[in-house]
């Protein structure tokens, strides 16, 4: 994507001229949406919360958009499939969520702070974060890699909802450092499922969040099943309406759009730096594919319900926005879809070739400045690994 930085609220000559439908003049219970389906730009749209959204980018950003969804699409098969051929222990596919994570991560600013679950491989590729770091974790060669400080995104989180809770307290040490209050400000953003919304933690990081004007917005990838369990066995009203009990706004997005998901983070993401506290988003979308590549989710949900989430899958509803408007050409997408073949192919062959840790190296990082009680412990380990040598095994 371009490195401009378009107003969620701008109002530019473009968007003005690609106006399908009126701007709605009373805040709508539907998801905010900039981009149906059928590829229809919309000008802009009063959300749930009051505010009106909308967006101002090039022909070169909205290509941009394109190319990331691809991209990461491409990248997150290729991980799947190499899990499937015994190369990964597991797997955890965003497919379907593209949209979602590629519009958040977008919005995120340089100095901002992500805290994610162990799925967003599509936000991990905005921060400029190398696709093969996450394969290592789950190759089991390493624990994750990259540094947090340097991409400002935090390691893979396993356990559900914890990441909450370090993002909530990093928030607040946001505001005692006093980074907030002005444009160049920083702010946290925490990404959870909804299945995460059950977990203690997540509501102990919305009560914390809201007594202390965190700087920090909640992202909740609403993607219909936390594994096996539909949305209704876990919350008897929407998502975002939560927020209200713990003193912050909501707003639900239709988190199959690129475009909304970008408005709507980037506009929490600039109150929270202000200021203004925390938020809770819940991006509506799907999740294509199985909870993790040891899950079978045609167990428990039909094939319809499949079929009519890929009428509104984020990529086709994109690529037909940019032909309607005459923004991309067949060439632009075949080249594209090369770029993304080429992408894939290289990142197999750096898994494939990644080298096996020494059983040691396990011991190298545990303390800072090493340990007496852990060299016990290595010099056990290695003499138990020496005990081998020779043998038949």
């Amino acid at each position: 994507m371009a490195k401009g930085d378009p107003g969620v609220t701008a109002r530019g000559k473009r968007a003005t001229s690609r106006s399908k439908r009126p701007l709605a003049d009373q805040p709508s219970s539907e998801p905010v949406q900039l981009l149906t389906p059928e590829g229809e730009r919309i000008d802009s749209v009063v959300g749930q919360d009051g505010v009106e959204y909308r967006v101002d980018f090039t022909d070169d950003e909205y290509r941009g958009l394109y190319r990331d969804l691809v991209l990461v699409r491409k990248l997150d098969a290729e991980a799947t499939a190499l899990q499937r051929q015994g190369e990964l222990g597991l797997w955890a596919s965003l497919l379907g969520q593209e949209a979602a994570q590629v519009g958040s991560g977008r919005a995120l600013r340089p100095q901002d702070m992500a805290f994610p679950t162990y799925r967003e491989h599509g936000v991990l590729y905005c921060r400029g974060i190398d696709p093969i770091m996450p394969l290592g974790l789950f190759r089991g060669v390493d624990q994750g890699g990259w540094d947090p400080n340097e991409f400002k995104f935090n390691m893979y989180t396993i356990v559900i909802g914890a990441q909450t809770l370090h993002a909530t307290g990093y928030a607040m040490g946001v505001t005692m450092d006093g980074r907030t209050g002005g444009e160049d400000g920083e702010a946290v953003i925490a990404y959870f499922g909804d299945g995460a919304t059950s977990q203690g933690d997540v509501n102990e990081a919305f009560v914390w969040a809201g007594v202390f004007n965190a700087p920090l917005v909640f992202f909740c990838q609403n993607n219909q099943y936390a594994i096996s369990e539909p949305l209704e066995r876990q919350t008897r009203i929407p998502l975002y309406q939560r927020a209200a009990g713990f003193g912050f706004p909501g707003i639900r997005v239709d988190g199959n759009d690129v475009l909304a998901s970008y408005a709507v983070t980037r506009q929490a993401l600039d109150n929270a730096r202000l200021g203004q506290g925390p938020s809770l988003i819940e991006a509506y979308t799907y999740r294509m594919g199985a909870h993790t590549t040891s899950d079978d989710p045609t167990r428990y949900r039909i094939a319809s319900e499949v079929e009519s989430w890929q009428a509104k899958d984020p990529i086709a509803r994109m690529r037909a926005f940019l032909t309607r408007q005459q923004i991309a050409d067949e060439t632009f997408f075949a080249e594209v879809d090369e770029q993304a073949k080429r992408e894939s192919v290289h990142l197999r062959e750096r898994v494939l070739n990644m080298p096996n840790p020494e059983p040691v190296s396990m011991f190298d990082h545990v303390y800072p400045h090493g340990s007496a009680e852990l060299d016990v412990q290595r010099e056990q380990f290695s003499r138990y690994l020496e005990s081998f040598e020779g043998s038949a095994h």
